[in-house]
């Protein structure tokens, strides 16, 4: 009735890197609300829960809705029928047994805090991450359904060069590769399908608009498929009929040739920030630095977006490990031309990557005479 994609022990071994952390984090518990978290540390996939973990204790306070589910989902923790009353809140922090207890202050929101703080000899402390950084580094099973994730959206972007033509509009596009998504097995969509057409693919994240399809244009289609709670992350971009000028072609070349010299180099101990300035140095040296503003990548997982980023904007001693997923994606976006990305997945290993994306680039879309 209700998947469960990691095994019990892997469960036991996230509650124990949580209880190591205690005194780092100079708490003697945590309070668990956001929702990736949750479901890395306990396998509850339900959308109303929150975790509280101390060194003794592991509780998982729902409401009745959900509460076979967080039975069959969360054996490794103790049950606590919270039907969002304020007594239920505080006997399940008395429950705990403990004073002093970290919150996620991403994932709490001002009421959620004027409720705990109602519950009397508490001393809440807010914590910028939680289990974030755990996360980064994924275990076989994860990486196993990232990979399901991958193939789904492979499968579907390999379909745009039979898909797209003249006359349809973006957002008539990005439904029809949202349905091949579902009929491929995909539980959803990781985040809404981006169809940027023409001066549209110049914006990264445009929303596919009503715009029809041109020939002529250049075509940025960014998607990545949900499985198992597990997400992938790919774009490609098109041509759509005849022959491409030498700007596509151009701009198209330093975009690849900058995330082949990315893909040459990743490996568990480079630095993040070297990373990104390889491939935004090869863009800069190509005379479209001004015209490349997002980070390289970042990681992916539970969330489409999560770390580690790699980015101008990281720490110098950041680097990477083994067993870190992540997107490769440069781009070079010209305003009232268009823009080109290419994103990829990749496995982190300590010799280099495993590209988990195995969609082909395949730009031009002939037009049917």
């Amino acid at each position: 009735m209700f998947a469960i994609r990691n095994n019990g022990t892997e469960f036991v071994e996230r509650l124990a890197a949580v209880r190591r952390a205690l005194p780092e984090w100079e708490v003697e518990g945590v309070l668990i609300n956001g929702t990736s978290n949750r479901r890395w540390l306990s396998g509850f996939t339900g959308s109303n829960a929150q975790l509280l973990i101390t060194a003794e204790k592991a509780l998982l306070a729902t409401d009745f809705r959900y509460w076979e589910q967080a039975t069959l989902q969360a054996p490794a923790f103790t049950l606590f029928k919270h039907q969002r009353r304020q007594q239920d809140t505080v006997d399940f922090i008395r429950a705990a047994g403990v004073a002093h207890i970290g919150v996620e202050a991403e994932h709490t929101t001002l009421a959620d805090m004027a409720h705990l703080r109602k519950v009397e000899g508490i001393r809440w402390q807010e914590l910028a991450q939680s289990v974030e950084p755990m996360r980064e580094v994924k275990s076989a099973g994860e990486i196993e359904a990232i990979c399901a994730a991958a193939a789904i959206t492979d499968h579907t972007m390999a379909r745009v060069n039979a898909l797209a033509r003249p006359g349809m509009n973006e957002r008539a596009l990005a439904w029809e590769l949202e349905k091949v998504m579902r009929q491929s097995g995909a539980d959803s969509a990781a985040f809404t399908v981006i169809v940027a057409s023409g001066p549209n693919s110049a914006l990264p994240h445009h929303h596919p608009s009503d715009r029809p399809l041109q020939a002529g244009d250049t075509i940025i289609v960014d998607m990545g498929a949900e499985s198992g709670g597990y997400k992938s992350d790919l774009t490609r971009t098109f041509y759509l009929g005849g022959e491409p000028d030498e700007q596509f072609w151009e701009i198209y070349e330093v975009v690849q040739r900058a995330q082949t010299a990315v893909l040459d180099s990743l490996k568990a101990g480079a630095h993040n920030k070297a990373i990104d300035a390889l491939a935004r140095d090869l863009i800069t040296e190509a005379g479209h630095g001004e015209h490349f503003g997002h980070g390289l990548g970042h990681g992916v997982g539970l969330d489409i977006h999560e770390g580690p980023a790699l980015t101008f904007r990281s720490k110098d001693e950041e680097t990477l490990a083994a067993g870190m997923v992540m997107t490769v994606e440069p781009g070079v976006y010209i305003p009232g031309w268009g823009g080109v990305r290419i994103e990829d997945l990749v496995h982190v290993t300590e010799t280099g990557v495993e590209l988990l994306s195995q969609c082909p680039n395949t730009p031009v879309i002939p037009i049917a005479k």
